[in-house]
């Protein structure tokens, strides 16, 4: 049963995008009007940290995701061309896609998030500035404890991420399981681990990108939990996906916290936001007030 009252859902999803700051959003955001424009944001984001970090001779520690994909070009035109080291720049992946067996899947599949990264986050930066290889934590089912071990050694500077259909940060998704119901304290301290992914995010994924062919789609992950994530001193979530989106954007605006929808604990950080393409903030049931739907 769902956590999430539905006239209350209908409500949120109702107002007008250029009136959400009218009704007491609980989580800082910002609206911007192409992907183009957040991807400079976000890009700009990690720059920014990295810069002001390397001018007081100090490392960057980051966790980031693989996606939204409109962020990986700018940052590598603004690290060239404002020759902004990467060498203390410490990553830590925060998921990765798995087979049902729990084995990574092939390199060339769309969902192999080192792959991905590989090709559009490192690949682009010149080599003198670039990120050193012992720098970069993958998260895979071999690495879990390495990575559970060196992402608590210092504070986490900056988790930069998007969220899910179901508000899944990482893919801390909304647990689906009849006979495993966490409670929203439970989703908050949650931990590296692998896991089955949903089947709403499994069909989410492979609309997506695989033609609905949910047979591609990955059955499993393994993730930083939100214990990781949201223990950055700075968290920013971006999404340009739009109608996959909405819902879960006006949730994460205007619901208490709740495990439905876990990026609601965003509004427990203290320097949380959350930044979505006006295409994505603009929830397709606000656009039809003659729509009868309870």
């Amino acid at each position: 049963m769902s956590a999430i009252d539905s006239r209350e859902l209908l409500k949120w999803c109702s107002i007008p995008v250029d009136q959400l700051d009218r009704h007491n959003p609980r989580v800082p955001f910002e609206v911007v009007e192409t992907r183009e424009e957040m991807g400079r944001k976000m890009a700009g984001e990690l720059v920014e940290e990295v810069a002001k970090n390397n001018t007081l001779g100090r490392p960057t520690r980051a966790i980031i995701p693989c996606g939204p994909s409109c962020w990986y070009e700018p940052f590598g035109e603004m690290v060239n061309s404002g020759k902004v080291a990467l060498r203390k720049l410490v990553v830590f992946h925060m998921d990765e896609c798995l087979d049902w067996q729990g084995n990574l899947l092939p390199k060339g599949h769309p969902y192999n998030f080192r792959s991905a990264m590989e090709r559009v986050f490192y690949g682009p930066i010149r080599p003198e500035l670039a990120v050193p290889e012992q720098n970069c934590f993958w998260l895979t089912p071999a690495t879990m404890e390495t990575v559970r071990k060196e992402i608590w050694k210092e504070p986490i500077d900056i988790t930069l991420g998007g969220w899910g259909q179901d508000g899944h940060i990482a893919y801390n998704q909304a647990r689906r399981e009849p006979y495993s119901q966490p409670t929203l304290e439970q989703i908050r301290e949650s931990s590296i681990r692998i896991q089955y992914n949903n089947w709403d995010t499994v069909i989410a994924l492979a609309q997506r990108t695989l033609g609905a062919a949910y047979q591609f789609s990955p059955p499993m992950s393994v993730t930083l939990g939100i214990k990781e994530c949201l223990s950055a001193k700075k968290v920013r979530v971006y999404s340009d996906t739009g109608a996959w989106k909405q819902t879960a954007f006006r949730v994460a605006l205007f619901s208490p916290p709740t495990a439905e929808y876990p990026m609601t604990l965003l509004q427990t950080h203290p320097d949380a936001r959350v930044t979505a393409t006006r295409d994505t903030a603009t929830h397709v049931i606000s656009l039809h007030p003659e729509w009868e739907l309870l």
